[in-house]
């Protein structure tokens, strides 16, 4: 079963148990994904479905914070279920160190591929692997400090 058929079937479930936050946040996911699928004529596997996740989610914690930040705890608890029902979509999150070793393994692989070891010049390349290989499953600002770590060091 694809990611996307699980989430059509959590819609199902959450339609017939009457559950309506939940259902709310499945059918704004569901919105976005067929949103990317027709903009970019294309039909999104599991890594596509979970960036769309991933950019829901961030989209979901900087409007918790603008809403705390302006006294809004009501729009804030709203903004964190949406999170929570979003959060299940996505694999499970990599620590630090999980992070950190897998932008190694990453960076030489890269600079197996350049034939020399990776500079900063190469952040770019080094990032389009990173992303393709921990998308969902790391938050990008980590990941990019650690690129920016290993190339540095």
């Amino acid at each position: 079963m694809t990611l996307q058929q699980r989430i059509q079937d959590d819609m199902k479930a959450a339609l017939r148990a009457k559950q309506t936050e939940r259902l709310g946040a499945i059918r704004l996911l569901l919105a976005a994904i067929k949103q990317k699928e027709v903009d970019e004529r294309v039909t999104l596997d599991d890594a596509g479905v979970i960036a769309v996740v991933d950019k829901l989610l961030k989209q979901r914690r900087d409007a918790i914070a603008a809403y705390e930040q302006a006294g809004r705890s009501d729009l804030a608890a709203k903004e964190r279920a949406e999170a929570e029902v979003l959060q299940a979509y996505l694999p499970a999150r990599l620590d630090a160190q999980a992070v950190a070793a897998a932008v190694q393994t990453i960076v030489a692989r890269v600079a197996e591929e350049l034939g020399r070891r990776p500079g900063a010049a190469d952040m770019g390349k080094v990032m389009a692997a990173a992303k393709a290989e921990l998308a969902g499953r790391a938050e990008m600002a980590q990941v990019s400090a650690a690129v920016k770590a290993a190339l540095a060091g």
